[in-house]
């Protein structure tokens, strides 16, 4: 399938996601709001990989929202307020819902961030599981500097990676968070020379993840997202219901140590595909 905004490859049970737009510094056109949870829902729905890389092309990972999300469609049109204002609480909620697509997928997602990761780029880089950048790579958190406040999951989602008051001073500030400060502070877990031999880090740790069992994997990304918004005591008592249904030894458990025996590389079942209730 050809994208617009966008450029799919999967091979190796590793689906790779790069946005594809360097000549407008990958800019958040309508296009990419549509086809990238389009994309990510068919890679969950399909089990058509095990682990997503998310990078970009050009100098910049993503300039952030393109203009054109705002200055088109039903958002321009003279109507009544109250009708106005609700349409743009369903749009925001539309553009929360795509980027949150990279938490519902059951697979992990990597970022690969390279130059400027800027405005709805850092809404879209928190959603993801694990971010890696470049040397010259930097974060902002460009909607103050416009007079807005970010509203697409930054100030959600950046407060449980990295210290609060850090999160309150680069809101307020807008200012930029560059690649050094960015590992001191955990949101990236490492910073690469230059991107190629970024790409090159991040796709041996998804080749790791790949060789997981699926199973496995999805379980320890659904129990981690939700120990972030809950408590330790219900996190560990909905542990023991996952457990209870998915926990099955004689599969994927006895595969890994069939595969230490005979000295190879242990072959797991996929996920299903997501169905309907008439399949």
């Amino acid at each position: 399938m050809s994208y617009e905004s966008l450029k799919l490859t999967i091979a190796d049970k590793i689906a790779h996601i790069q946005l594809n737009r360097p000549d407008a510094l990958n800019t958040m056109n309508p296009a990419l709001w549509q086809e990238l949870p389009e994309v990510v829902r068919h890679i969950n729905d399909e089990a058509a990989a095990r682990v997503i890389v998310l990078s970009s092309t050009g100098k910049h990972f993503s300039a952030g929202m393109d203009l054109a999300v705002f200055t088109g469609g039903s958002l321009q049109k003279d109507q009544e307020l109250g009708r106005k204002h609700e349409n743009l609480r369903r749009t925001v909620l539309q553009l929360q819902d795509a980027l949150s697509q990279f938490e519902k997928v059951r697979m992990p997602v990597l970022a690969a961030i390279q130059g400027g990761c800027i405005g709805g780029a850092v809404d879209m880089v928190t959603a993801c599981d694990s971010r890696y950048c470049t040397e010259d790579a930097f974060f902002s958190i460009e909607e103050t500097k416009l007079g807005m406040t970010a509203d697409v999951g930054t100030l959600q989602r950046l407060p449980k990676l990295i210290p609060q008051g850090l999160v309150r001073e680069l809101a307020y500030t807008g200012r930029r968070f560059y690649a050094d400060e960015a590992l001191q502070a955990g949101l990236v877990n490492r910073v690469f020379k230059d991107q190629a031999t970024m790409l090159e880090g991040v796709m041996e740790i998804a080749e790791q993840i790949a060789a997981r069992s699926p199973l496995a994997v999805a379980g320890c990304k659904e129990m981690i997202n939700y120990t972030r918004d809950h408590s330790v005591a219900e996190s560990l008592n909905y542990m023991s219901v996952w457990q209870s249904g998915m926990f099955q030894p004689q599969t994927d458990m006895m595969e890994t140590f069939m595969a230490k025996a005979e000295k190879r590389e242990p072959e797991f079942e996929e996920l299903n595909k997501v169905g309907t209730i008439f399949d």
